[in-house]
């Protein structure tokens, strides 16, 4: 078994008031409790989430001061003395879920996610935004070593996600996906998750970049909506048949997509919410929800064996995640560039500089 030197003080960027800035400092390094790790986060990706939380958008008021952070990918460096089934050494991920009760109806069916006391990294605990960040062992992704931890890390959230939003679609082989906010963080593995599974993928979002980025991933269609005279048709036109495509994965960060993605899915179709927009909400035409028979549904993120199955895809090299990596101290450049609209694929913070 690997020993490490656990320093007493480490680099974070901490949010301290609701709207920001974060402020890159030196705190101490805590102690794994008996059923938690520390884990070294060499790499953390940037979820938008993590600009909601240091934004206070949410009705759920995250904890202050704040470490953000919830795609930290890294190495186990000490442990309490309850967990058997992680060494020192081993690879392991920080995710959005950092703990749960594992004992209510929801932990017991495998909906741990949905635990009234689940602890949320980066949110009601610290986070990955730091150089040693402390998760429950049980709930941590246990990473393959030939992982490239740099790679691997938006993985933990984004890709976990959308994996399980597709799941929950119910869309089968063969049929069409529409995925609203392609060129995103979690649409540019959305798509890859989806030909992955068998799926056709309409890709919607804004702007020539994002068309390229999205065409490149495997994108059967691009909908730019920035200049579609007519959205709903221009969509239902993509599709074979042009009935619409069988399911839609909502991953915007605006109000307005949730509204029309019903009238542009198919006759029992699903439209998946993900995305969490602040103050938004979802409408739709109830005769038109009924007679066509729609389904609408919220997906959170993934428990733990969507974790290891969203992994797997990783490791067999099916989906490769677009990325760019600077500084932990840079994080908050990367916040102003999510506020501008102008992150395309993901953006990963390397905590040793």
């Amino acid at each position: 078994m690997a020993n490490f030197e656990i320093p007493s003080e480490q680099w974070a960027q901490v949010v301290e008031k609701p709207g920001g800035p974060v402020v890159y400092k030196k705190i101490p390094v805590q102690k794994p409790g008996p059923d938690e790790v520390l884990i070294n986060v060499k790499y953390s990706g940037v979820c938008h989430t993590d600009l909601h939380a240091m934004m206070g958008d949410w009705p759920l008021p995250p904890k202050l001061p704040l470490v953000g952070g919830h795609e930290g990918a890294g190495v186990v460096v000490a442990k309490g003395e309850l967990v058997q089934d992680l060494e020192l050494g081993d690879h392991a991920g920080i995710k959005w879920l950092n703990g749960s009760c594992l004992a209510c109806s929801f932990c017991m069916q495998a909906d741990e996610p949905l635990c009234p006391r689940a602890l949320l990294s980066g949110y009601t605990v610290d986070g990955s935004f730091q150089q040693y960040a402390i998760a429950k062992a049980a709930h941590v992704a246990r990473i393959p070593k030939e992982c490239d931890l740099e790679a691997v890390a938006p993985v933990l959230c984004a890709g976990i996600t959308v994996y399980k939003g597709l799941k929950e679609s119910g869309a089968r082989p063969g049929q069409t996906v529409a995925i609203v906010g392609a060129g995103g963080g979690l649409g540019s593995m959305a798509i890859q998750y989806a030909r992955a599974m068998g799926l056709r993928v309409i890709a919607i979002d804004g702007g020539r970049e994002k068309g390229e980025s999205c065409r490149q991933l495997g994108a059967a269609a691009y909908v730019d909506f920035t200049s579609s005279s007519d959205l709903v048709q221009e969509v239902k036109q993509a599709t074979p048949e042009g009935l619409g495509p069988h399911a839609v994965l909502l991953l915007a960060v605006a109000e307005k997509p949730f509204h029309q993605a019903t009238e542009y899915v198919r006759s029992r179709g699903t439209v998946v919410c993900i995305g969490l927009p602040a103050g938004a909400y979802l409408r739709a035409p109830v005769f038109d929800t009924v007679i066509r028979m729609i389904n609408i549904k919220g997906s959170y993120v993934g428990n733990r064996q969507d974790t290891q199955e969203a992994l797997d895809f990783f490791q067999r090299g099916l989906i490769k995640v677009p990325y760019k990596t600077v500084g932990l101290s840079e994080l908050q450049n990367v916040y102003q560039l999510m506020k501008e609209g102008k992150v395309i694929g993901r953006y990963v913070v390397d905590t040793s500089r």
